[in-house]
């Protein structure tokens, strides 16, 4: 079965870095992938219509590139939605709206396999990942299984009040702050926006602690100037990008300059 690339990085203590994308097109990871600088695509599935069969071939694009992947999924049936992206080829989940220990433990037990503790649910499953059913239960899946990454999203007041319990959970590897979710969970829509500065100071004590308890901490980034108050904290693991919205910023700025120079000309 396939290695798992971001697992290998975080393990090697090496960066990675991804690119989030909304659209569920192949086509648009395949020209992410031809330019060999992106270790993994973080598909956001929480936002956007998908098919499983979608999910397959993102998946295989990801692998004829030779990058990996993670899928951002909703709250509500979460534990379908992550047993079929895995199933689908997705090595990594990254779960949302997370709010306390017992979730952080439902979210490890849907991706950890079958076995002798209480720590993984995920049994002997045929589908695309285990070569449809010719490598199902072998030792090897077990590894597969057990060498996803399990994100999740700190982004709710009762996650980032509950923080080092949570982090202590078996299993978790990875996690990300959502600002807008935070803004809203603690009763002041927009305070991101607003008050940054306020926000930011969450964000980082939340990293801080992350790096303390030995979870990986990944910030998502507009630009490459925004790494360099992460990296004074030992942060080496980015996503940076989103497809439609980057597409909004070249249109936005360049169909403005075209217009410009030629009405004015």
């Amino acid at each position: 079965m396939r290695r798992n690339k971001l697992r290998e990085l975080i393990d090697a203590d090496k960066p990675s870095f991804a690119m989030n994308v909304t659209v569920d097109s192949p086509d648009v990871v395949e020209i992410i992938g031809k330019t060999g600088l992106v270790d993994y695509i973080e598909f956001e599935a929480e936002y956007m219509p998908y098919s499983l069969h979608s999910l397959d071939n993102l998946a295989r694009v990801t692998e004829l590139y030779g990058m990996t992947s993670i899928i951002k999924i909703d709250k509500e049936n979460q534990g379908f939605t992550a047993s079929r992206a895995l199933g689908s080829g997705f090595q990594n989940i990254l779960f949302t709206d997370v709010k306390s220990v017992s979730d952080a433990e439902k979210c490890v037990a849907s991706v950890r396999p079958d076995g002798n503790s209480d720590l993984g649910h995920f049994s002997s499953a045929d589908r695309r990942f285990a070569s449809y059913g010719l490598e199902s239960g072998t030792k090897e899946y077990v590894k597969y299984l057990n060498d996803s990454v399990i994100c999740l999203m700190i982004e709710k007041k009762g996650a980032v009040e509950n923080l080092r319990e949570i982090l202590a959970v078996s299993g978790v590897d990875m996690i990300c702050f959502g600002g807008n979710d935070y803004s809203m969970s603690i009763g002041k829509p927009g305070f991101v926006r607003t008050n940054p500065k306020e926000v930011k100071k969450v964000e980082l004590e939340v990293i801080k602690i992350a790096i303390e308890m030995g979870v990986t901490p990944r910030p998502s980034i507009g630009s490459p100037e925004q790494v360099a108050q992460y990296m004074e904290l030992g942060v080496k693991h980015f996503c940076m990008g989103n497809d439609l919205i980057n597409l909004y910023s070249w249109v936005n700025k360049n169909f403005e300059e075209l217009r410009r120079l030629v009405e004015k000309g």
